[in-house]
């Protein structure tokens, strides 16, 4: 009897929906609230990203309809016993929620020239080594076919963050695309 309701009480939980719930003091944010109400709840984040992109439905039809959409990154510190939250909204509503690596005490102030950069998002570098000496931005646009009849035209964001580590350490040169460390190079002074 027990082996069975343990089976019905897995089988339920696989079943249901994945939700996940952000708490931010005594608040809580879920899935689908919108950005107004999670700035209410959690405060300004200490970095964010945005883009846009367009939805194409009824390509080579009669009918074609154009939509633009918005994507709003938003990252949270919660100091370096927690995780950084990264908080993902389209056009406005909360999508999804990811845990990235432990924060930092101080935006900034957990930055070494060796460390392995490589993978980071956008937000644990700031994070962790603050905002960069330089930054140039150029984007691409991409064009995904998900099905016949849609299309969905997005930029591919490419970045290069410098950061400076003083007169007796080199530049880094940090390249990112879409808010994630691709490459890292090493310039002499």
């Amino acid at each position: 009897m027990i082996r069975f309701c343990t089976l019905i009480a897995l089988s339920l939980m696989l079943a249901s929906p994945a939700a996940f719930a952000l708490r931010c003091g005594n608040r809580v944010v879920t899935e689908g609230d919108r950005d107004f109400q999670v700035l209410e709840r959690c405060g300004d984040p200490y970095w964010s990203e945005a883009w846009i992109g367009v939805d194409v439905v009824g390509r080579d039809s009669p009918l074609e309809s154009q939509r633009e959409v918005e994507w709003n990154v938003w990252y949270y510190n919660f100091g370096p016993r927690a995780l950084i939250q990264r908080l993902v909204f389209l056009d406005g509503n909360l999508q999804r929620s990811e845990t990235l690596g432990y924060g930092v005490r101080e935006i900034g102030d957990s930055c070494r020239a060796n460390m392995n950069f490589t993978g980071m998002s956008s937000g644990e570098l700031v994070a962790k080594c603050g905002q960069p000496a330089h930054r140039r931005a150029a984007s691409d646009g991409l064009v995904y076919r998900p099905a016949p009849g849609l299309e969905n035209w997005r930029q591919q964001r490419r970045e290069e963050w410098t950061y400076d580590f003083g007169r007796s350490q080199l530049l880094r040169v940090m390249r990112l695309v879409n808010g994630q460390v691709e490459s890292v190079q090493t310039l002499p002074r």
